[in-house]
C-alpha cells in the first residue's frame, strides 16, 4: 500500500490540481494523507472539497499554526503518524505528478530490495533559469543506483516530492528530521551512509513548478553554504569510515576545491595535497598543502596512498577528471570521490 503525504501551506492556488493528479495515478487501496500546515487561507477548505468526493484523502493538522508553522519535517512526521501504507511517496502542494508514477515506482523497489527510495525524472515549469535547467538535466541523469551514490556528494539527486520510500528505510535512518541544511539532502546523505540505495525511473513522470515564493529560494536552510556543510559533515564521516585520515587530496585548486577543504577542516581533516591540471597552481601552497599536478595525483592514488576527493568546479571538469581517474584504475568510492 502506498500513503503519500502531501503538506500544504496557504497553497490555495495549486492545491485541487496537486491532489487529483495523485489521486488520479493511485490504486483503491492506496491514500493520500494532506498535512494542513497552519493555512490561513482557504487551503483546508479546497483539502476538504477533494476529500468529500475521494475516501482515499485523509486530511491532518501538523499542530502548526498561522504565525508559526511545523515545518516541512514536523508536518510530514505528523502525515507518518496517520498513513497506513508500507510505502511512502510524497508530493508538494504546487506540482503536478503525472499518470504512470507511482506504478513505476512500485514496480522499481520490488525489483530491487537494497534500495530505499526512488524518485522520477523531472519536468520544470514554467521555464526555469538556466542554472535550474542545468541543474534538473544533471539531476534527471542520473538513474541507476550507482548514479546516485556517486553523485551524492556532487549535490542532491533526487528531487524530493517525486519520492517514493520505503517506510522501513525511512525508520531505520530515523525519519524526517529538522536539520540545520536542507532537510531532504539530509535525508538522502543518511539514506546513502546506511548503505540503502536511491534511483530513479527514466521517464518523466512529474512537474515541479518553479516560483519565485517557493522555500527552495527563500528557505535560508537551502542556501548554497548550508548544502556545503551538509556535505562536508557526510564526507568527513566517510573518509574516516574509509580509514584515510589524513591521507587524503582534493582534486581542484581552485574556489570550489578550497571551499570543500575548508568546510572539511571544520572536522579536524585536512588534505596532504591538492592536485590541479594548471600549470601556474603547481608547486605553490594552498591552503597549509601543496599544489601538484594530476599525474602525482594519479599515481598516489593507484598506489593507494591518497584518497583523491574530486571537487571541480567547471562546467564538464568533473567528469573528465572521473574518467581520467576510471582509464587509470582508480577505483570510485574507495581510491576517489566526486564531490563540489
Amino acid at each position: 500500500m502506498i500513503s503519500v503525504l502531501l503538506p500544504f501551506r496557504n497553497a490555495v492556488a495549486t492545491l485541487a490540481e496537486a491532489m487529483t493528479s495523485v489521486l488520479d495515478d493511485l490504486d483503491a487501496r492506496d491514500e493520500l494523507i494532506a498535512i494542513d500546515d497552519g493555512s490561513s487561507d482557504e487551503s483546508r477548505a479546497v483539502a476538504r472539497a477533494v476529500a468529500e468526493r475521494d475516501p482515499r484523502v485523509v486530511i491532518v493538522d501538523s499542530g502548526g499554526s498561522a504565525a508559526q508553522a511545523a515545518g516541512i519535517a514536523g508536518a510530514l512526521n505528523r502525515g507518518i503518524a496517520e498513513a497506513r501504507g508500507e510505502l511512502l511517496g510524497r508530493m508538494d502542494a504546487d506540482d503536478v505528478s503525472l499518470s504512470g508514477r507511482f506504478a513505476a515506482q512500485r514496480a522499481l523497489l520490488d525489483a530491487d530490495p537494497t534500495l530505499g527510495a526512488v524518485g522520477v525524472q523531472v519536468e520544470a515549469f514554467p521555464a526555469p533559469a538556466a542554472g535550474m535547467q542545468r541543474y534538473f538535466a544533471w539531476q534527471n541523469a542520473l538513474v541507476t543506483k550507482s548514479d546516485h551514490a556517486r553523485s551524492i556528494f556532487v549535490e542532491a539527486p533526487l528531487c524530493h516530492p517525486t519520492a517514493l520510500i520505503r517506510r522501513a528505510a525511512l525508520e531505520h535512518v530515523g525519519g524526517f528530521r529538522e536539520v540545520a541544511w536542507p532537510q531532504d539532502y539530509d535525508l538522502w546523505l543518511r539514506l546513502d551512509a546506511a548503505g540503502l540505495g536511491i534511483a530513479k525511473v527514466p521517464r518523466v513522470l512529474f512537474r515541479w513548478r518553479v516560483h519565485a515564493s517557493s522555500v527552495t529560494w527563500t528557505n535560508p536552510k537551502n542556501a548554497a553554504s548550508r548544502f556545503l556543510e551538509a556535505r562536508a559533515w557526510f564526507l568527513a564521516q566517510r573518509l574516516r569510515a574509509l580509514g584515510v585520515g589524513t591521507r587524503f587530496a582534493v582534486w581542484g585548486a581552485g574556489q570550489t576545491g578550497k571551499r570543500l577543504a575548508r568546510a572539511l577542516e571544520a572536522h579536524d581533516l585536512r588534505p596532504v595535497a591538492f592536485v590541479d591540471v594548471d600549470p601556474k597552481k603547481i608547486g605553490r601552497p594552498a591552503r597549509d598543502a601543496v599544489v601538484v599536478d594530476a599525474a602525482e595525483g594519479v599515481t598516489r592514488a593507484r598506489q593507494g596512498e591518497w584518497l583523491l576527493v574530486v571537487a571541480v568546479g567547471e562546467a564538464g571538469a568533473r567528469e573528465v577528471v572521473r574518467q581520467r581517474l576510471l582509464d587509470a584504475g582508480v577505483h570510485e568510492s574507495t581510491a576517489f570521490i566526486c564531490a563540489a
